[in-house]
């Protein structure tokens, strides 16, 4: 039993952390930056972390981007308003994932650029092959050690970690919990410490402050993410990080870089 937890507890943070980290902070936003080796050290670990739910950080920016400068109308890829509950709601996402990480649909140009790629291993990510032998490779871990058949509930969450962390985020920072800023959007923090999504869920807090490192912006909150950064950042792996912070009550800065 200890062993399928602790396997499904690492799958599940390390899968998030990479798409809060690489995927979003990194890959949509440019929050800060880093060698090219370290970007294909983390491009690398992000496929193994997700494995068959690897998310393409290309079409996960460009959505992600698409996100921001519609967020809650109707040309937002993802919101709750339009749709009658989470599965949906992502399945219409996956339409659109699709059509930027095959290449069949081109985006605005405002949404494209700056994104990590590395063809090879992107092509790969997206195989079939791959993504039924990560989940064989799933199947395995429950094959040796599950205690009993009940355990294999767990199974197809491991298949589809990423659209999992991408509807609660997506849906329940949309829907529920409490708003730091009064936007346009209906954007939410959900939990004051976001252990959950590893500081995703602090939606409200990013919707006013897209460039911040630290999604938190209240003394009570804590994103867990940013300690991992600020580290990094101290240790020289990534640089120029933003200066922009979230700050409550709002404190607004005019940064060169744009936020979407």
């Amino acid at each position: 039993m200890a062993v399928i937890l602790s396997f499904f507890a690492a799958h599940w943070l390390s899968s998030v952390f990479c798409q809060t980290f690489f995927q979003h902070r990194y890959g949509a936003h440019r929050q800060f930056t880093m060698s090219k080796g370290w970007e294909r050290f983390f491009h690398l670990f992000t496929y193994i972390a997700q494995g068959s739910s690897f998310l393409n950080p290309r079409a996960y920016a460009i959505l992600h981007r698409m996100h921001h400068a519609y967020s809650d109308t109707e040309k937002d890829p993802h919101s709750p308003l339009f749709f009658s509950n989470a599965f949906t709601m992502m399945w219409a996402t996956k339409s659109r994932y699709d059509d930027f990480a095959y290449r069949r649909v081109e985006p605005e140009a405002r949404f494209d650029g700056g994104t990590p790629e590395w063809p090879a291993l992107d092509r790969l990510s997206q195989s079939w092959f791959m993504r039924i032998a990560w989940g064989a490779a799933y199947t395995g871990v429950y094959l040796v050690f599950a205690p009993s058949a009940w355990w294999f509930l767990l199974l197809p969450a491991h298949f589809v970690m990423g659209p999992i962390h991408g509807a609660i985020v997506n849906w329940g920072g949309h829907k529920y919990g409490y708003r730091n800023y009064d936007l346009a959007d209906r954007s939410k923090n959900t939990l004051i410490f976001d252990f959950l999504t590893l500081g995703e869920l602090f939606q409200n807090n990013h919707h006013e402050f897209a460039m911040s490192p630290n999604f938190a912006a209240r003394k009570f909150e804590l994103d867990p993410t940013y300690p991992v950064i600020w580290l990094l950042n101290k240790l020289g792996i990534i640089r120029e990080l933003s200066p922009q912070r979230a700050r409550f009550p709002a404190v607004r800065q005019e940064l060169s870089a744009a936020a979407e």
